[in-house]
Formats: C-alpha cells, sequence, structure tokens
C-alpha cells in the first residue's frame, strides 16, 4: 500500500485528511504549523490537521522550518510514496520536495494559472471572475507553478462571500484528490504545464486592503465586501468610528452626490453613493457591537440619515 505524508494546517486541509483517511489510504504522518496562542489565555492550541491526525493516531510533525538536514532526514526515514499538501503555511525546498517517490502535489483553490499564491478565493471574487476551482499539481520550486494533474470547476454565484466559496471549494478538495489520487499512484495520469503568460497572482491579504474607498464603482465595493466577508471585514469611517460592512448589494441607480454620501435610509437598507453607481448596506457593524441588519441599528443610531458622508 502506498505511503503518504500529509501536510497542512486549517480547516480546509483537515476535511482532506479525514477524507484521505475514511477512504482507507495509508497516511503514515501529518506535517502541520506548530501550536499557536489562541483565546483570552493564549493557550497553545494545535491546527486543525493535527487534531485531525491524533484521533487517528497519525504521527505529527511540527517543525517551524522544512530547510533544517535534520527535519529532511526524518522525512526520508519515512519512505512516503507522495506528500499531498494543502494550505500547509510552509515553503517546501527542493530537497524536500525530492524526498517521497513521486514527489509532491498540492492542491490549490484556484484554476490554475490564474491566482497563483496565497489568496486565490478572495481574488476571484476581488475581480467578479464567473468560476473557480480546485487545481491538483505537481509542485516545484517556484510559486504554484507546477505542472497541473487535473482541474474541477466550480461557478462563483453573484452574493457569493469568501466564506461561502471556501466551504464549496473545500468539499471540492476532497472529491478532487480521492478521483486524482489513484491516477498519480498507478503512474497514469498526463501532467500538464502551465502557460506563465495567463499567470495572475493572488498575493496575501493585509487588513488596510478592506478599507473602502467611495470613489470606486459599486461593483468594485460590493465585490470587496463579499471578499472580505468573513475576515478581515470591509470597513469605513462614519462620524470618526471604524464601521465594518459585512453584507450590501450593489444597484443600476445612477448618483451624482460625493462618493460615501448617504442618499437613502429605510428599515432594510442604507442607500450609498459611489464612484458610480450606488450600494445598499443591508448589515453593518460598529465598534463593541456585533454586525446587525440596518432596521436595529437604526433603533439606536439616530445620526444615519440621508446627507451624511461616510468617510
Amino acid at each position: 500500500m502506498s505511503r503518504i505524508i500529509f501536510a497542512g494546517t486549517p480547516e480546509i486541509a483537515a476535511g482532506v485528511l479525514q477524507t484521505l483517511i475514511d477512504a482507507k489510504y495509508n497516511v503514515i504522518a501529518c506535517l502541520t504549523q506548530p501550536d499557536r496562542p489562541q483565546g483570552r489565555g493564549l493557550k497553545l492550541h494545535p491546527s486543525a490537521v493535527k487534531t485531525i491526525a491524533l484521533q487517528n493516531n497519525i504521527p505529527v510533525l511540527q517543525p517551524k522550518t522544512l530547510k533544517s538536514t535534520e527535519v529532511q532526514e526524518q522525512l526520508k526515514d519515512l519512505q512516503a510514496d507522495l506528500m499531498i499538501v494543502l494550505a500547509y503555511g510552509l515553503i517546501l525546498p527542493s530537497a524536500v520536495l525530492n524526498i517521497p517517490r513521486l514527489g509532491c502535489v498540492n492542491i490549490h483553490a484556484s484554476l490554475l494559472p490564474r491566482w497563483r499564491g496565497a489568496a486565490p478565493i478572495q481574488h476571484a471574487i476581488l475581480a467578479g471572475d464567473p468560476e473557480t476551482g480546485i487545481t491538483i499539481m505537481q509542485m516545484d520550486a517556484g510559486l504554484d507553478t507546477g505542472a497541473m494533474l487535473a482541474k474541477y470547476r466550480c461557478v462563483i454565484n453573484p452574493n457569493d462571500t469568501s466564506d461561502d466559496l471556501h466551504d464549496r471549494l473545500a468539499k471540492l478538495a476532497q472529491s478532487s484528490i480521492i478521483d486524482v489520487l489513484p491516477k498519480i499512484l498507478n503512474g497514469t495520469i498526463v501532467a500538464e504545464p502551465q502557460d506563465d503568460k495567463l499567470a495572475t497572482y493572488a498575493n496575501k491579504i493585509d487588513k488596510q486592503d478592506a478599507k473602502i474607498n467611495w470613489s470606486d464603482s459599486a461593483s468594485i465595493i460590493e465585490r470587496k465586501i463579499r471578499s472580505y466577508n468573513s475576515w478581515p471585514v470591509a470597513f469605513t469611517s462614519f462620524k470618526e468610528e471604524t464601521v465594518r460592512i459585512w453584507q450590501a448589494l450593489n444597484t443600476d441607480v445612477s448618483s451624482d452626490l460625493q462618493p460615501g454620501t448617504i442618499i437613502n435610509v429605510n428599515p432594510k437598507f442604507i442607500e450609498v453613493a459611489t464612484g458610480v453607481g450606488t450600494i445598499q448596506i443591508i448589515t453593518m457593524q460598529f465598534p463593541g457591537k456585533k454586525p446587525l441588519p440596518i432596521a436595529e441599528i437604526l433603533n439606536s443610531n439616530k445620526e444615519l440619515v440621508a446627507g451624511q458622508v461616510f468617510k
């Protein structure tokens, strides 16, 4: 039976690991990030992948780097046929990529070569892409540049948030690896090189990226709100307070008012002028409060009236 190392850290990776276990694949070890402090007490918590691995008596390795000779020797001693990688969080040096007999394959949440990099889900929504998917690729020394082994497509719905799309791609990742893995292990798969000319890059998201520029068009702002839900959450300023916007609708209505100006207020939404068109804010969050529908916010905030301006 083929010997598989699994490398991953968050929930999306843990779901794939559980799928491999349920399908009776021989996962001989897991690589995952070191335990991190969480919560008010900052107690160390294991990653989602570590939790699943320990529940199934799979040995766990948590090196801070894969560049050390000692760690590489540990991996060689495992005599693995294949390493499967998904959202691991550490760079795999060439010495590690070459350790398993069949190398390392990565499960990437985009249709490569589009959106190579750290945040493909958010960038696909930001760009207004009609679809994305999962690409299973043979890893090389580049950033998501390896030959593609299989692609699985997923439609992006007009109202999808990053969380929505993440959850669907997580399920697609599970079914995808089960579909393609037998062909990888028996050597019948045909790899397809990526066309570097078509490559785009999904840079890591920073909190400041979520700041709304009301001079942008309504469509851009609405996509930003969906893309950054639920992290880092799109934000603006109102009366010197930072306000997070969780849900909004793009309209076809035009406006000559200054971008950021509140046009209309009612229990269902607050309509705001943008550089092109308007958006209707449906769910919003003030400091120290939970995200709330507009009707509830208006009960306690009487300053949200037509003519006021979001900065």
